[in-house]
């Protein structure tokens, strides 16, 4: 089918279109027509994207159903999937439907929510198949505005801080990348991915106050694109708006948050740093090794002493994401699916972990820790839920959470044995103040008054939950359905970083 990827990011799009153009008033049929229309908006992209992974082509390393049309200034409106972006789109697709049915009690201006929301999957859907520098730069940095208005317009109390911190930390960052993707185009004449890829950066001449110094670009370039992804990530010490983020955004806006956005950042890393600047990405793998593992290490030991629910799952997404960035930049074929697959993995576990503490936060109006205890008195279902998501969050074999952490920790291994022993003692930490929060929740005598008539999970809440069980024990029991999509686009990547960087390969030396 032609232009199936433009047709799979723009369903959204006009989706949202119709809502603001045809859907007048703010009662109640407004209201829900305004929710019908964006879960079938989503529902329909989900579909198409089935589509386009039943004709995908894992075996095949390049860019696939390629669309490359005339854009403005001699750009290009180009687009493409390989073996590790299509199950972005498939993870961003599968998750929106879900984040439209969790967001189905919201009354406050729910048109305009569901237009943000159908607004921001066209934008997160063109980020990972743009094969255009600028048209990813526009969708990357586009994305912040729909979510900038998420948080501060639906989120708690202090929204409005928690908005612009979002916003001024990522953006900020965006800008130094901006310029790097300026010096890209003046060194390679063109704007396109692909050919980008293939470009020696590394050799180009640069001007420093007026001297002409050879090369040292790609070092700059890296660093430029590297500022951008590691607050996108969020990476250590850049992470500190992430958690206001969360406890103000409402709960649909915490799971695509965590679930997608976040990944935007470890996808920049594999479509850019990695191919585009090897022999940079390869002088700075120990730095971001130790960043990495003091991401794991810290975040986790301050998710220890959270009293706030959705802060303390928050500090575990950056712990979480600390094993996304060591993978990465070990640029080894079990490190790098890793990293892929604990990207897909959180994506499912971190949404369900936002959406239990959505759960009983609807009917408390809380997210302090101590407010609860003994649930599994009263919420059977919603107690087996919460413990198997919490279970998967520490990575417990059997669950996506394990296979993640494990090839990881199997990559970072072969590379740096001390990274690797602190990177293990994450699991040890995400286990203590998983169980921890879990104890405090569900166990003990059910005292608290307000506890004592608190209804188990709806129908509605459970059929939210389901597909995210499944594809949580999915992923575990059978993590091929990942790795031989990615593995041969993977291996490609592998194989060009060492070509590039032979003398510095430290796993290729091990193998």
């Amino acid at each position: 089918m032609d232009n199936l990827l433009s047709i799979i990011t723009f369903i959204p799009a006009v989706a949202a279109a119709i809502l603001a153009l045809f859907l007048r008033g703010d009662d109640a049929a407004t209201a829900r027509n305004a929710r019908w229309v964006a879960l079938a908006a989503t529902v329909l992209s989900l579909l198409v994207s089935l589509v386009l992974l039943k004709g995908f082509d894992p075996a095949n390393t390049g860019f696939q159903f390629v669309e490359d049309h005339p854009w403005v200034l001699g750009l290009h409106y180009k687009m493409g999937v390989d073996g590790i972006s299509i199950l972005f789109v498939m993870l961003t697709t599968f998750l929106m439907p879900i984040t439209i049915a969790a967001c189905w009690t919201v009354e406050t201006r729910v048109k305009d929510y569901m237009i943000a929301f159908l607004l921001l999957e066209t934008l997160m859907l063109g980020v990972f198949m743009a094969l255009d520098l600028v048209l990813f730069y526009v969708f990357f940095e586009a994305g912040l505005i729909p979510m900038f208005l998420i948080i501060g317009i639906w989120g708690g109390k202090d929204r409005i801080y928690a908005a612009f911190k979002f916003f001024l930390y990522t953006f900020l960052g965006s800008v130094l990348m901006l310029v790097a993707m300026v010096a890209m185009y003046w060194a390679a004449k063109t704007t396109d991915i692909p050919t980008l890829m293939a470009f020696d950066f590394d050799h180009q001449p640069i001007w420093v106050l007026g001297l002409h110094v050879t090369g040292g670009l790609q070092t700059l370039l890296f660093l430029a694109f590297f500022a951008s992804f590691a607050v996108k990530m969020p990476m250590w010490p850049v992470h500190t708006w992430l958690p206001d983020a969360h406890v103000q955004a409402p709960t649909a806006g915490s799971v695509v948050l965590a679930a997608i956005l976040l990944k935007m950042g470890g996808y920049g890393f594999l479509r850019f740093s990695l191919p585009m600047f090897p022999v940079a990405a390869d002088l700075w793998a120990p730095v971001v090794f130790w960043l990495s593992a003091i991401a794991i290490v810290y975040t986790s030991l301050v998710a220890l002493v959270q009293t706030d629910m959705k802060k303390l799952v928050a500090y575990s997404s950056v712990a979480h994401m600390g094993y996304v960035t060591m993978g990465i930049f070990t640029v080894n074929q079990q490190g790098v699916d890793g990293a892929i697959f604990q990207m897909l993995s959180h994506g499912f576990i971190s949404a369900a972990m936002f959406l239990c503490v959505g759960v009983i936060y609807d009917r408390m109006h809380t997210r302090e820790i101590s407010a609860y205890g003994g649930l599994v008195n009263r919420m059977p279902a919603y107690a087996l839920v919460f413990m198997f998501f919490t279970m998967a969050n520490v990575g417990l074999p059997g669950t996506s959470g394990f296979v993640g952490e494990f090839l990881v920790l199997m990559g970072i291994f072969q590379v740096d044995t001390l990274v690797a022993a602190v990177a293990t003692s994450g699991v040890i930490l995400s286990a203590a103040y998983g169980l921890w929060l879990y104890r405090r929740v569900a166990f003990g005598a059910l005292v608290k008054e307000g506890l004592k008539t608190i209804g188990d999970m709806s129908r509605r809440e459970r059929m939210i939950m389901a597909p995210l069980v499944v594809m949580t024990l999915l992923l575990g029991v059978y993590p091929a359905v990942v790795t031989d999509i990615t593995g041969a686009s993977v291996g490609a990547l592998i194989t060009e970083f060492r070509a590039s960087v032979p003398m510095a390969d430290a796993v290729a030396a091990v193998e």
